[in-house]
């Protein structure tokens, strides 16, 4: 019985290395070979390779393209300052605009007649304080009643101010020259105070809003010149750096740099973006 398990022992056991050595022999002679050409290790898994630390010669910012944004210089959101219903909007969405323009007009009935009331008012109490005033020369009214005559006309005075104020929120000008970049609101509808109702801008003069590595500090200087590709024209246009950052990120070692495109060109429009054509000197 001994000499039988001996027997089928090494029969298993011969088998078992016939199938290793026409297996797992040429795999791992495979793996080794493509690690030659790869530089990875054999017994690395799939995809370790995604996670290796890259190799020395920069940060990963200095090994990409570095991307820039066309931003307007001056935008804002317009709102309503008084609850009222929206008679018209003077300049529709894209449209442009001058400095004082009327945007928006707001059917302010309402606040018209107070202002009426407030001007009969005031024209009551000047009357009062005038006829007071003749009367205490006549030593006819008392000192106390004269001065409650002129807070009165004073107070009347401050109502019909506050009603001119408001009316003059009736009409929304423009603060600058632009465009309507978005309209949220239309015509006939009410809005509450603060509600937004139109986004503008001015693209008189575009900036370009990227990132750079914090080591390009050494050399980059404000008014330098360089280049940028913007995708949306496929053209190349000239730009200049205007301001710098005040902060460095220390997670990305990057800083925040703004550029303004060196000229005019009808055909850039906000929200386009490109890649920057830029890299430090030579031996930098």
């Amino acid at each position: 019985m001994p000499n039988r398990l001996s027997a089928r022992r090494g029969h298993f056991a011969a088998a078992a290395a016939s199938v290793f050595a026409s297996t797992f022999v040429p795999l791992l002679a495979g793996g080794m070979a493509h690690a030659q050409e790869t530089g990875t290790s054999p017994l690395q898994p799939p995809g370790a390779a995604a996670l290796m630390v890259p190799a020395a010669g920069g940060s990963a910012m200095e090994r990409q393209d570095i991307r820039a944004e066309l931003v307007p210089r001056r935008y804002t959101t317009i709102a309503a300052e008084i609850g009222a219903k929206i008679s018209r909007i003077d300049v529709p969405e894209g449209g442009r605009f001058k400095a004082g323009q009327t945007l928006v007009t707001l059917d302010c009935g309402l606040q018209q007649a107070q202002s009426q009331k407030a001007r009969a008012a005031l024209a009551a109490a000047d009357r009062t304080y005038a006829a007071n005033k003749r009367l205490a020369q006549l030593n006819s009214v008392g000192k106390v009643e004269l001065e409650v005559s002129e807070a009165e006309a004073n107070k009347a005075r401050a109502e019909v101010s506050l009603a001119a104020i408001v009316l003059d929120k009736c009409r929304i000008e423009a603060p600058f020259n632009g465009r309507v970049a978005e309209q949220r609101v239309r015509p006939q509808q009410y809005v509450q105070p603060g509600q937004a109702m139109l986004e503008i801008l001015d693209d008189s003069a575009l900036e370009l809003s990227f990132i750079v590595p914090s080591k390009w500090l050494i050399w980059l200087k404000p008014d330098q010149h360089f280049q940028v590709v913007i995708d949306e024209t496929g053209k190349t246009y000239p730009a200049k750096v205007q301001r710098i950052g005040a902060r460095v990120d220390p997670v990305s070692q990057s800083i925040k740099l703004t550029a303004v495109i060196d000229g005019n060109f009808s055909e850039l429009m906000a929200g386009m973006s490109g890649k920057v054509l830029m890299a430090p000197p030579s031996g930098s």
